[in-house]
């Protein structure tokens, strides 16, 4: 935790000259653009499983004549086509898994309960008007919905809605066909909830401090840019 805060408060340093009271928000969205350039190839690879899941879908049909009959030997049937092609239907879960101890560091670190005091340092940074250790509801409690920090949580909201909206559009039109959501067991459902999941996203903004938030806005951006380079 002492480590991450110090790497966190070193970035803040150097890009203050150009960020100034914003340098450790800044040093944030650097940080997630790192962690993110980390776990592209793993980005990479979940989109090569996809096409491929998709490639399958013709011998999935053949298996849906040949079983349709028996759900749970088509699904075995389809279990072991996935193993025998090396295809996982849940290979595309790894890189957002990868991420999450970034984000519950950063969720320490400005909640004010990092051991030691480790975040100490950065509690008094801003965002503008925001603190990137206070919360929404904070910023209602201060100022309301259009005070100095209630503004800059509107700004993060509409990028997030404007995000999440991109994003959900390009998971539509880039999900496995239906016939193949239905033919892996769970799979159907996740199809079908997948695309608005990024939504879920203005939940977890508007809850947790504004530095975890904007490492969340950071790697949705990224991973909606990402998703459009990678499944075009």
């Amino acid at each position: 935790m002492a480590v991450f805060a110090g790497l966190v408060e070193h970035l803040a340093d150097l890009l203050q000259p150009v960020f100034g009271t914003a340098s450790a928000a800044a040093a944030i969205v650097l940080f997630t653009a790192f962690v993110r350039l980390l776990v592209h190839p793993l980005s990479r690879a979940a989109a090569r499983g996809q096409k491929a899941r998709t490639a399958l879908q013709p011998k999935i049909a053949a298996l849906r004549a040949k079983h349709g009959k028996n759900p749970e030997k088509f699904q075995r049937a389809v279990l072991d086509l996935h193993a025998e092609e090396k295809v996982s239907p849940l290979s595309g879960c790894l890189p957002s898994l990868l991420q999450l101890p970034a984000f519950f560091v950063l969720y320490r670190l400005f909640s004010g309960s990092s051991a030691g005091g480790a975040g100490d340092g950065l509690l008094g940074h801003r965002l503008f008007a925001a603190p990137l250790g206070g919360r929404w509801a904070d910023a209602l409690a201060g100022g309301g919905p259009v005070g100095g920090a209630g503004l800059v949580y509107l700004v993060l909201f509409a990028v997030v809605a404007a995000v999440a909206s991109f994003t959900c559009l390009r998971t539509r039109r880039t999900s496995l066909p239906v016939t193949g959501g239905q033919d892996v067991p769970g799979a159907g459902v996740l199809t079908k909830v997948m695309p608005f999941m990024s939504f879920f996203t203005l939940v977890t903004v508007a809850v947790v401090p504004l530095a975890a938030a904007l490492y969340v806005i950071t790697s949705a951006t990224w991973s909606a840019i990402e998703r459009a380079v990678l499944y075009r």
